[in-house]
């Protein structure tokens, strides 16, 4: 669980910067455990789905969320199997893209972010950085840097602005990522 934000900062901050209404259709890729949910439901959106390839993190978080649980939109999918059914105005993924090794699986990742958001949606990718760690949980993972993120989207996203972010982990190690975020072009 080296991802753990009690408050994720700068997820919510790009959200509130993004989000045109509070009943934008909000995706979290990788976020079934994560405390983003429970607050974006505390600040009031109403129409967030979250997917994660673990049902036992999606079970987690609806037992801490109870009642409120019900308000969100479950998905048990890996990102590469996964088929929208709607169309998102916010996709939001911090710390799942770098798992990702294979170049089909980033394609899928691609395309799928790409047919399941409508023009000038906005998107946020936090991933490792070329400094960060080379493995996450002992699973190898692929570093990114400011220009090779913003060419991996370029044919359906505009990179709108990219930076660097140490994130110190329950365990008092630092990650790097680098965030970057798009418009639907």
């Amino acid at each position: 669980m080296s991802w753990y934000q009690p408050t994720p900062k700068t997820s919510l901050d790009f959200i509130a910067k993004n989000a045109v209404s509070k009943d934008a259709a909000i995706i979290d890729i990788g976020g079934g455990d994560s405390f983003l949910t429970d607050h974006l439901l505390e600040l009031g959106y109403t129409n967030i789905s979250v997917l994660d390839i673990s049902e036992k993190a999606i079970d987690r978080a609806k037992k801490r969320l109870g009642s409120k649980a019900d308000k969100v939109k479950w998905i048990v999918s890996d990102i590469t199997n996964f088929n929208p059914t709607e169309k998102y105005e916010i996709w939001h993924d911090r710390a799942v893209f770098h798992f990702l090794t294979q170049p089909s699986d980033i394609e899928k990742y691609t395309e799928t972010a790409a047919s399941s958001t409508e023009k000038n949606s906005k998107m946020l990718i936090g991933t490792f950085s070329e400094s960060g760690p080379k493995k996450c949980s002992g699973i190898e993972i692929r570093q990114y840097s400011e220009n090779i993120l913003k060419e991996t989207f370029n044919a359906d996203f505009k990179a709108v602005e990219c930076f660097y972010e140490n994130h110190t982990t329950p365990f008092d190690t630092v990650q790097n990522f680098i965030f970057c975020s798009f418009e639907k072009k």
